[in-house]
């Protein structure tokens, strides 16, 4: 086969490290995969040392869309032998990177911790191979986490281009807004710097928060969705179904188009 396109990444990964994009993936994108002519296919693009996340993201599409099939994608061929017992019905691991060497155009692709150890120019340009390898209708989710998944950050993409940015944590997890700037995708994170609007919309999100505080005798949970109604007088952060309002809100989410922050 042809070399795959990547690099070894360094793999660590454990349950439920991605329960927080899962969730996200299966709420808002669950219509997508049951509208999908015949069996819908998804992708878990480098998946790491262990097969586990991509069987949680079998059986979290399985609960939603029964006729759903997964290829856990990763380019260290022993990590692919590794995983190949877990292999099941509808659940399939394979070698391989961007390229994406799969049967047929993935209608979803999820890609985390993926994109951190290259440069942004790489970065663009691995968002630009997956764009074109997915199905017309389909989305790539692509981010970043924490090692235990209390911080995610990810963006999605269409055959178009990024359509939205999402930050989702554990209310225990931070102690402003800001603090999840540290998870933004490879696009983004050196962004981060006065004058860029990523800069701007953190500054706002941290000074929303502490005109909150008022709040946090309530708990975390309210405050935040409290922010979360203040910031969206100024920003376009996402306040319908179901991409955002307190339903998302209140696990923790704050959704926006990617142009506000591009």
């Amino acid at each position: 086969m042809r070399k795959p396109v990547g690099e070894i990444t360094r793999g660590t990964t454990g349950h439920n490290r991605l329960r927080r994009s899962d969730r996200w993936i299966a709420a808002v994108h669950a219509p997508l995969l049951r509208g999908a002519a015949g069996a819908p296919l998804a992708v878990d693009l480098g998946y790491g040392a262990s097969h586990v996340t991509a069987l949680e993201l079998f059986l979290r599409l399985r609960a939603v869309c029964p006729r759903v099939e997964v290829v856990g994608v990763e380019i260290d061929p022993a990590r692919v032998a590794a995983a190949l017992p877990y292999a099941r019905e509808g659940l399939a691991f394979v070698r391989g990177g961007f390229e994406l060497p799969v049967p047929r155009p993935p209608l979803l692709v999820r890609a985390f911790n993926v994109l951190r150890q290259y440069a942004e120019a790489d970065a663009w340009a691995y968002w630009d191979l997956l764009r074109s390898r997915i199905a017309p209708d389909g989305v790539i989710v692509e981010g970043t986490c924490s090692e235990v998944g209390h911080r995610a950050v990810w963006a999605a993409l269409g055959a178009e281009g990024p359509r939205t940015l999402t930050f989702a944590t554990r209310f225990a997890g931070f102690e402003r807004p800001s603090d999840l700037a540290e998870r933004l995708p490879k696009t983004l994170i050196h962004r981060n710097v006065p004058g860029e609007p990523v800069h701007d919309f953190l500054r706002d999100w941290d000074r929303a928060w502490a005109s909150c505080a008022p709040f946090a005798p309530y708990g975390a949970r309210q405050r935040w969705i409290r922010t979360a109604e203040l910031l969206a007088r100024d920003w376009p952060v996402t306040v319908a179904p179901p991409l955002g309002g307190p339903s998302r809100w209140r696990l923790g989410e704050l959704t926006m188009p990617w142009s506000a922050v591009a």
